[in-house]
């Protein structure tokens, strides 16, 4: 939902500030609007499910003050920029979005604004526009499907309750459970389960499910076992190499039911995959996905977006400044896309 520009008044940098709100960590980014990178900053999660929308975007609020304080701006002075672009986690329901897009318009962050889900933002960083289809497999799993006259294909994405399956939490409490089961006689022998125990140094999985238990070990450390799971299944264990198949049947039934709504199936089709889990490019994996979107639907273009996912909430920001003739367009679109880029080579 977009909330108009009041021209009227006067922003401290015309542009964009963008921002993508994830599951396990945020970014934060003040853009002009000739697609200049000029602050940025990072940090944890976003949850307002949990949180409030209130509170959820009071949180944010250190990371634009630090990314402000990088661009030589300051909140205090007045509005920030021309338009807020925030493409946030767990903005799965429309009565979500509208508590959200409330509650950025509050803040004087910018002249206008927009909210949408953080999946858009992964549609938007590997299109060049509006048209494609997009999943995210991160700390969970999402997908949006979107046509230039506006229609969407979209799912609830609120986990099990609404049918979903993996993501970097959902492999990891798998892998558990495999390992755990293994050890106590219950499942089939694995190799997850020794290589759970020696990736946290404990004797056992079942120790390192004692110590998450405890509060001995971070909850938010199992997110680190899809790195493991990958790794048994490249030595050939069966257990690992079943998770990954479904893992790439659930990222590939979405992406084709997405099409299917809109009509794409049999027509030229950028088909995004991102989030941590498929953005680590695991040929397991992305294999897999790109075999059963080739059988399917053979015209579908998958391809793997590794950039911050920050930079499609600027591109969609800059997509509005130059609705409104303000900024933005294609070489702006380009002077970003090479910032990333570059940060991205220089990173890795």
């Amino acid at each position: 939902m977009d909330q108009p520009m009041d021209r009227q008044q006067a922003e401290q940098l015309p542009g964009v500030l963008a921002i993508d709100a994830g599951n396990s960590k945020t970014d934060v980014a003040l853009v002009g609007a000739d697609g200049t990178v000029y602050g940025s900053a990072r940090g944890g999660g976003f949850q307002p499910q949990l949180d409030g929308a209130e509170q959820a975007i009071a949180g944010l609020a250190p990371l634009v003050e630090a990314a402000a304080a990088e661009a030589g701006l300051r909140p205090a002075d007045g509005v920030l920029t021309t338009h807020v672009s925030a493409c946030l986690a767990n903005a799965d329901l429309p009565v979500e979005e509208q508590q959200l897009q409330a509650a950025v318009a509050a803040r004087s962050w910018g002249l206008g604004s927009a909210v949408a889900n953080d999946t858009f933002g992964l549609l938007r960083a590997g299109t060049d526009g509006p048209r494609g289809v997009a999943v995210v497999c991160g700390a969970g799993i999402n997908c949006v499907g979107l046509l230039p006259d506006g229609r969407t294909a979209r799912f609830p994405a609120l986990g099990r309750l609404t049918g979903d399956w993996g993501g970097g939490g959902g492999l990891a409490a798998e892998s558990m459970w495999h390992a755990a089961r293994a050890e106590d006689g219950r499942g089939p022998a694995t190799a997850l389960a020794s290589a759970i125990a020696a990736h946290f140094g404990l004797p056992s999985a079942t120790a390192v499910a004692e110590a998450i238990h405890l509060g001995q070990l971070e909850r938010t450390r199992l997110h680190e076992l899809s790195r493991v799971l990958f790794q048994v299944a490249e030595a050939g264990d069966t257990i690992a190499l079943r998770l990954i198949d479904r893992q790439a049947c659930e990222i590939a039934g979405l992406a084709l039911v997405a099409m299917r709504r809109l009509n794409l199936l049999d027509r030229p089709t950028p088909v995004v995959l991102g989030g941590g889990v498929l953005a680590a490019r695991q040929p397991l994996l992305v294999d897999n996905v790109t075999a059963r979107l080739a059988a399917s639907a053979p015209l579908a273009e998958p391809r793997v977006v590794v950039a911050p996912p920050v930079l499609g909430a600027a591109l969609l920001g800059l997509d509005q400044l130059a609705a409104g003739r303000i900024g933005g367009g294609p070489a702006a679109e380009r002077r970003l896309r090479a910032a990333y880029a570059a940060h991205h080579e220089a990173a890795a």
